[in-house]
């Protein structure tokens, strides 16, 4: 029996999706390209991807990552391609307040980014990922996204602009419905040694 395979979506084919949205024509190529338009269209696209993927979410979330400091410098580094860094709650007896300063991990609450008083350190992590490695729901969304931005800038039709828009909630609608299936919430919230750290009502009748 055949089966179906999904053709994951390139950035190729996201800025061809802009630019039939605004009613230009297809391009075969991004790179090297002397349209200025294209370029512009395939940055917000791009941004459009970082926004997106800044806000957390299941597919490129993780927690429990463990960290070593350098065994030369003390220092922990910060990859390229994170977005956002916590400390995952409950693993330090003490507090602290981390940030990515100069590509290395920095506790404002210590004033340093020598880590060696520490073996290692847990941290949460929200990861940057190519637009071809994302879920295709997060693809549509972060394309209509940019096709509405696209139509905002380029083109003086205010009801295109309305119809994107309104794509663009539907497929963030999809996107929010994927990250209910995938992330197993709970609005009560799990156990204190879950990973579970968005959003939990139960926290308020703690005394």
């Amino acid at each position: 029996m055949a089966t179906t395979t999904i053709d994951n979506e390139t950035e190729l084919s996201a800025v061809n999706s802009i630019l039939g949205a605004i009613g230009q024509s297809p391009v075969t190529s991004i790179t090297g390209n002397a349209n200025p338009e294209i370029s512009f269209i395939y940055n917000l696209l791009r941004d459009s991807n970082v926004d997106v993927q800044n806000e957390g979410w299941h597919f490129n979330t993780e927690h429990h990552v463990e960290y070593t400091p350098d065994a030369v410098t003390n220092k922990i580094a910060i990859g390229s391609n994170i977005l956002k860094i916590d400390v995952t709650e409950g693993w330090a007896r003490r507090e602290y307040d981390v940030v990515n300063r100069n590509g290395y991990l920095y506790d404002k609450f210590d004033h340093t980014d020598d880590w060696s008083d520490v073996t290692t350190i847990d941290l949460d992590v929200v990861y940057l990922y190519e637009f071809e490695n994302i879920p295709s729901v997060f693809q549509r969304y972060i394309t209509y996204r940019a096709s509405r931005m696209a139509a905002t800038q380029l083109v003086a039709n205010p009801q295109l602009v309305q119809l994107l828009a309104q794509q663009e909630s539907l497929s963030r609608a999809a996107c929010l419905e994927y990250e209910c299936n995938q992330g197993n919430h709970s609005m009560f919230g799990f156990q204190d040694d879950t990973v579970y750290q968005t959003y939990q009502p139960h926290r308020n009748l703690r005394r």
